[in-house]
């Protein structure tokens, strides 16, 4: 069953309204918000463990434990909200429509999760390329000050709360949440090690919690609207609505709220317009953006999306960014230019991923050609088994599950490339 539109948390997401403060108090946001912030910040984490919303960033962690895990009380260092609006992963263009649109959701958001964790200060930190983004997200920033919203005595509720914006540089890397804390820090965005997690040593050595845009930005609707009825949509342990961004070969690429645990077919034939060729066209789809393993037809016939479903055909829901190939796809080409692209965005900091994504980009540009062994294919696998898992971040595994992806579904087809270029080879002696 679709998403009713009265359940819709996006309500702005294709900017048809206005995005300042007027149109935005007019759709509901920064209703009664003093009110949420008097249940104190027990109630409120308790209310965001009971919705059972699990980030949107692509790790699916439970947004309500994370918030439990800050210090109740302070040590004396300040606590504070690190926002992920870096967004990087190919195929996705959630967060940008969210911030451009209706930043307003993002604005309250910050103030109720710096509360919820006892912190004074709220760093967003985003993208570079984002520019129009930036400036609507800025002038939200800039009108909730002026309303009285953010700052000193927030809302009237007694608490001080100051949200800043803050530009990277367009790095993949900085999407983790470690090196993105390197960068606002103003060193080069690397991955740390972890333990300590940043809700014990974070931004500046002090507790933080780093959130997506889009968990941040539900916060205020589910508080308002009830744990229940957020924890009543999608299926169990995988609750509430989505953003799904839908591209590829479809007649109608978009971004759509919906429930979780829609099936991928029916969110593509409602939303997308269908499969350009019609759904018996369909090759492959990657279900959660680029770092997913990619799955066959015949498991997105039944495929759900959401988390456990996912991950039960060896995949993931990720940022839920639906990437759809039709049988035009050269799917091994397609491969390795998601192999280059990692290769190009490793920080260089771990020698699996260092040497193991060129490796791999190298190997795959062969096997596009043919130009290769059939031997070769189970040593690009054991190789990528050697990359997934053994690096500080989860880089390495995004470079290693397209492979996995591939050899698991579409090793015949390898095979055959192989096997038609050493015909083309013989003929030619």
């Amino acid at each position: 069953m679709a998403l009713q539109d009265k359940d819709r948390i996006f309500t702005n997401l294709y900017g048809q309204r206005d995005f300042r403060l007027a149109a935005a108090k007019a759709r509901g946001d920064w209703d009664g918000t003093k009110e949420i912030l008097a249940r104190g910040r027990d109630t409120i984490v308790q209310q965001m463990k009971d919705s059972g919303l699990r980030g949107r960033g692509g790790a699916g962690f439970g947004a309500g434990l994370k918030w439990s895990f800050m210090p109740k009380k302070s040590d004396g260092r300040p606590h504070y909200l690190v926002v992920n609006a870096d967004e990087g992963e190919p195929g996705t263009c959630k967060d940008r429509d969210m911030m451009r649109h209706d930043p307003h959701k993002l604005v309250e958001g910050c103030l109720i999760a710096s509360f919820a964790i006892g912190a004074n200060a709220c760093y967003i930190y985003i993208r570079g390329e984002f520019a129009r983004e930036a400036e609507n997200l800025q002038t939200a920033i800039d009108e909730a000050y002026d309303a009285g919203l953010i700052g000193k005595n927030a809302c009237g509720s007694g608490w001080d709360c100051d949200l800043y914006l803050h530009r990277g540089s367009g790095a993949y890397i900085c999407g983790e949440e470690t090196a993105l804390l390197e960068s606002l820090e103003g060193k080069k965005g690397q991955p740390r090690l972890k333990p300590p997690f940043p809700a014990g040593a974070g931004l500046y050595g002090c507790p933080t919690t780093v959130n997506n845009v889009e968990t941040i930005a539900v916060a205020p609707t589910i508080l308002r609207r009830g744990a229940a009825w957020f924890a009543a949509i999608g299926r169990p342990n995988n609750t509430g609505t989505k953003v799904f961004c839908i591209s590829g070969h479809v007649n109608k690429p978009c971004n759509v709220e919906e429930e979780m645990g829609i099936p991928v077919k029916e969110l593509i034939e409602r939303h997308a317009g269908g499969v350009r060729g019609g759904w018996d066209n369909l090759l492959a789809i990657i279900p959660g953006g680029s770092s997913v393993p990619v799955v066959p037809k015949s498991v997105c016939d039944t495929l759900l999306m959401d988390f456990d479903s996912c991950k039960a055909v060896r995949s993931g829901l990720g940022t839920a960014a639906v990437i759809v190939m039709d049988k035009s796809t050269d799917i091994v080409r397609a491969i390795a230019r998601l192999s280059k692209f990692y290769m190009h965005e490793s920080c260089g900091q771990c020698t699996p991923c260092r040497e193991g994504t060129g490796w791999i980009w190298r190997v795959m540009e062969r096997m596009v050609r043919g130009e290769a062994e059939p031997r070769e294919i189970d040593m690009l696998l054991e190789v990528a088994n050697q990359v997934d898992g053994h690096t500080i971040c989860a880089l390495g595994d995004a470079a290693a599950w397209p492979i996995q992806g591939l050899i698991r579904h579409f090793r015949p087809e390898m095979e055959r490339r192989i096997a038609a270029y050493r015909g083309q080879r013989a003929a030619a002696e």
